[in-house]
This record gives C-alpha cells, structure tokens and sequence, in this order.
C-alpha cells in the first residue's frame, strides 16, 4: 500500500461519517420512527396473545367432542379436560413455576440475578430474571401407546406438593398414568426429574421402546447488548465420549446424531442455560437454532429432540436439570464436560483462559471487591509474566534508538536510492548485531494471552453487571453519554473507555517512531499505524468494557515500562559500547539477516541491470 491509499481509506471512512450523519433522522423523526417501531411490536404482541388464546380457547372447546377425544387420546381423553393451574416451589437459588397442563416447568426466576431494562430517557433499571418464562416454549415427552402417541403437552396433570417435590400425574381411565415428577435439591439451581408410566401393561407399545422428547425454548433477551448475546446463543450438546459441540450461531442450524447416545443438551443464553442430563445416555438428538427478527421480543429459537428409553415397566432412568447461570464451578461438578458451554475458546486460547486466567481472577476477587481493581491487578500479573519477553523487545528497541544516528548519515548519502539505503541499512545492523525483527517476535508471542482474554471478558458471568468508575456492566459496552441517533457499525452511544484505549494507542505508538529509525519504512505503515486504533475504535465500541478497561490499563503500563526502561535499564552509551564491541566480533557467514541482506543485493543488482539496459534494448516509441 502507497501513502495515496491510506489516504483514500481515511477519506472514504470520513465520507461515511459525514453521509451518516448528514441523512440521520433529526429528532422529531426519530421519536416518530420510535413510536411507529413501538406500535409495530405492540401488534405483534397482541397477534401472539390472540394466537395462544385462540390455542387455549380451541383446547377449551375440544373435550365436548368425546368421540374425538377417545380417538385420538384413548385412555386419557378424559386427561384432556380441565384447566391450567400454576404451581411454585422455591429454595435459596430460585422460584419454579409449573403448569399442571403438560406438567412443565413455565417460569424460573433467578434470585441472586437480575435483568436490566432501559427507559425512554435511557436510565437502567433492574428487574427479576427469568428462564422458560415464554409462552410459545414447547415441553412434550410423546409416549408410545398400543392405540398411538401420547403427547404430555396435550394432558392435564394432576399436581400433589410434598417439601421441595411437585407430582404431577396424568390419570387413564384403566388407571394408567404418565407421572413426571420434579425435585428442587440443595446444589445449585438443579432440579432432579423422573418419568415414568404406571401401570403399563397393556398400555405401552411393546414395539416401541423410547419415548421422545421435544423440548423448545424461545431465548429471552436478557443482556443489554442483544446483538452480540445472539452470537452467543445457541443449542450445546455432547455426544458419548466425543467433545462438547454446538449449533451454528450466526444462522439457521440443524446437527442430527440419529441413534447416537447423547449425554446432555443445553439451550444456552450468553451467561444463563437450561440443560438437560440424562443418568444414562438419550438416544439419538436432533438439535436446531433459529435466527428470529430483531423485532421479535425474543433472542433466538432454539429446539432439542431426543429419544428416553423406557424401561418394561415403564420408568425411565432419571435425569437432572441445571437452569441457571453459566458458572464454572457450578457446571464442573457434575463431572461431565458442561463447563464447555462457556465460550472461553478452544485449543489453547480456552485452556489459558479455563486454567489460567480464570482461577487468577477468582483468586484476586478473594481480596478485592472492585472488579474493575481486579483488572488491574490482573494486567499487572500479565505483564510480570510476559516481562522477559517485554524485556528483549524494549532491548531492541534501545539498540536500534542508539544507531539511530550512525543511520542518519545513510539517508543522506543514498537519499536518491531507496532500495539501496535500505541495503546499507541492513548491513549496518549486521555488522552491530542488531536484529531489526527483534521487537516483532515478542509482541507475537504474546498474540495467545491476547486473544485468550478477547474471549474471556464476555463470557465471564463474574464480570455480568459488575460496575467499574462510569461503566455499569464491565462484560458489555460501557456508556459515557448516548447520542441522539444510531451510526452503522459504531452504534447509539459512546464508549469512553474505548477513545481513552485509542488515544493512549495513538500516544504510545507516536513515542515509539519517535525513538525508532522508520526511513525504511514503508510510509504507508507509518499512517497505518495510527489508522488501526481507528478502525478498532469502531469494533470496542460495543465490546465487552472489561476487555477496553483491560487494554487501556496495558498501554498505561506499557508507556510506564518504555519510559522506566530508558531511564533506568537502559544507558545508552553503555548499549553503543556493546554495539561497537559487536561490530569488532566476527561474523557468523549465513543466519537470516544475512540471507536478507543478499536477497536486497540481488534486486539492487537487477535494478542496476535494467537501469543500465543498452538503448537497442529499449522499446521503440512509435513515430507520430
């Protein structure tokens, strides 16, 4: 890239701010498309409401065709009848809502959680968060009967409430009954589930040996920042001795294991799930995710389809649910490879992030309220653990500021020849035993922490509301002020954290050139340089907080570092001392600069050639 490009780039780049700008709606309009947007969602609620209801009045009116209902229903036809009633059981961790229609769990509010909503003025409020609160979510285990399938989400269960344990049973009328039965138990958010058919004999299928259970969930919005929650929404599952896989969740997906023993499946939010494990294995799976319209009030549609062996009696091993958050210990304890569901990463971004990163972190908060302290303190942990390698490149960094300016008479001197000025260049760090690379090498060794923590931030539920100085939730974007309209890519708000990160960017990379001998540098590197923190101030804008507050606190120690090292590790004219007793040194024939340095030769030597090609050579300008 030439200097003309980065030019163009920042002009064009300019153009789409001052076109957002110039056509973003003035305020009228935008409280005008507000109010239109809300009336949209307003219908679109109320068709939904009258769709169940419909649903529910249609249920309603259906037992009075009797001879239907024993058709299709058999022995519990007179299931059918009845209305919903709710049921609640609760302990320290949540509150369980149950519907006798389907015997289904239809609301779970987390007590020690909290949602946040924001206002017409854009002031947060909080209030309680649920799971499986919607009503459009699908709980139907389908048993098979010698006359056909029996659908629980078609039958009214009968509910008996002892302590933590709710009963709920679908009575025959020759005394068969489908019974599920829930219990809260003492770990955390687990409910402990059992199913079975009593009084069988002569009822199940012989020739038929799962039951099936369909079980959809429409995903709440539950963060502030949906759009990114949705790319963290999906259907996790494991499959016998196979690693933890998952659903596509950037569009429509569908995994189908067949006859596959399945372990466990989890409809996952970003920091909450609903999961499912069985004491044995399900057989077989069917796992969907569905992308909904950003419209719509809920995240993302997400389905499970899984076989339940039934035993010949008619029990069905038992099963136990976690709905909760997506705590790591919490999720470790039950000893099989649930704590994956957290989006840490894979390979070994996940491993430093699962081993290292997150037990320093719990470490630290043993000590330390202040999450945002913490940061700090975990930043300062990198740094002392990466300072070995910081140490070599602020070394090369030094060597190079010190033959700076035996480098400066070269520019002069072949000031006409680029590609010759970088030859001698190279030859000059050759014969002083620098290596110009030597400041790269570092900086890449640490890219793994780096992205390590790129995922850690937003998938650490620890950091979930957590306010630091302005920001109020360190695992999304932090707000300094809203601005009146949204602008693409960038959004409705500023985050202050995001322009201090590229400010101290711009600053630490402007000392550096200054200490640096950039005449063989590419100009167009120079400008890009301080072009990325740019385009990255777009991305951090509504990134997680902890993330920018992180590499804010890095550039704030890097730029401590750089200066603490020249005025105190590094004495210039003890580094050109060594560097002169370097030159005296022989030199080793071969290693990369030196294969470098003679590949520049040879395209001198080719520029030369051409330069010096005989006129007879030369193409021939045609006469006019």
């Amino acid at each position: 890239m030439e200097r003309n490009h980065i030019i163009g780039f920042v002009l064009i780049f300019g153009l789409l701010l001052v076109w957002t700008f110039v056509n973003s709606p003035s305020k009228e309009q935008a409280a005008a498309m507000k109010e239109r947007q809300d009336s949209l969602n307003r219908v679109e609620i109320l068709k939904d409401s009258i769709a169940h209801q419909a649903v529910e009045a249609e249920k309603a009116i259906e037992p009075a065709d009797s001879a239907t209902l024993a058709n299709k229903y058999g022995t519990f036809a007179s299931a059918t009848t009845g209305t919903n009633e709710t049921v609640k059981i609760e302990n320290q961790y949540f509150i369980v809502d149950f519907d006798t229609r389907g015997g289904k769990i239809s609301n779970v509010e987390l007590k020690n959680y909290k949602k946040v909503m924001v206002d017409d003025k854009k002031k947060e409020y909080k209030i309680p968060l649920h799971l499986l609160a919607d009503h459009k979510n699908v709980w139907d285990i389908s048993i098979p009967s010698q006359t056909g399938d029996i659908h629980t989400a078609d039958l009214n269960f009968q509910p008996t409430v002892e302590g933590k344990t709710i009963t709920l049973r679908a009575i025959g009328q020759q005394g068969e009954q489908i019974v599920q039965q829930y219990t809260l138990t003492d770990n955390p958010y687990e409910v402990k589930y059992n199913l079975s058919v009593e009084n069988a004999s002569g009822f199940l299928n012989p020739s038929s040996k799962d039951a099936k259970l369909t079980w959809t969930n429409y995903l709440d919005k539950i963060e502030r920042n949906s759009n990114f929650e949705k790319t963290m929404a999906t259907v996790y599952y494991k499959e016998g001795t196979e690693s933890v896989d998952y659903c596509n969740c950037r569009a429509d997906a569908q995994e189908k294991l067949d006859t596959k023993a399945v372990k466990w499946f989890s409809h996952s939010n970003q920091f909450f799930n609903s999961t499912l494990i069985a004491e044995e294995s399900f057989t077989g799976g069917l796992f969907e995710t569905k992308m909904l319209d950003v419209t719509d009030e809920s995240l993302k549609k997400t389905s499970a389809v899984v076989g339940i062996p039934l035993k010949r009696d008619g029990t069905a091993s038992s099963m136990t649910m976690y709905i909760g958050p997506n705590d790591f210990e919490n999720l470790r304890h039950y000893h099989k490879s649930l704590e994956d569901i957290i989006p840490f990463g894979r390979s070994i971004f996940g491993s430093i992030n699962r081993w290292v990163i997150r037990p320093t972190f719990n470490f630290l908060i043993g000590f330390i309220g202040s999450k945002g302290l913490v940061i700090l303190l975990l930043t300062l942990l990198v740094k002392l653990a990466l300072f070995p390698l910081s140490y070599k490149m602020l070394q090369s960094q030094a060597k190079m500021s010190a033959l700076k300016p035996s480098l400066a008479g070269l520019r002069e001197k072949y000031k006409d020849d680029m590609q010759k000025q970088q030859m001698e260049t190279m030859k000059v760090y050759r014969e002083y035993g620098v290596n110009p690379l030597g400041g790269c090498f570092p900086v890449l060794l640490q890219m793994p922490v780096w992205f390590a923590l790129y995922r850690f931030f937003p998938a650490s539920i620890e950091f979930r509301q957590a306010s630091f100085l302005w920001a109020t939730d360190l695992s999304s974007y932090d707000v300094f002020f809203n601005l009146p309209y949204d602008i693409p890519f960038f959004g409705g708000h500023v985050s202050m954290l995001t322009l201090l990160w590229a400010a101290s960017t711009v600053a630490y990379t402007y000392y550096n050139m200054q200490n640096m001998d950039m005449s063989n540098m590419n100009p167009a590197l120079k400008y890009m340089q301080y072009f990325m923190p740019l385009m990255f101030l777009v991305f951090f804008n509504s990134y997680a907080s902890g993330l920018t507050l992180y590499l804010l606190y890095s550039n704030l120690l890097n730029i401590t570092q750089t200066l603490g090292a020249k005025k105190f590790l590094f004495d210039e004219s003890k580094i050109m001392e060594g560097l002169n007793k370097n030159k005296e040194k022989p030199k080793k024939e071969g290693g990369f600069q030196a294969r470098l340095e003679q590949a520049m030769k040879q395209q001198q030597a080719l520029a030369e050639a051409r330069k010096n090609q005989p006129a007879a050579n030369q193409p021939k300008k045609k006469s006019k």
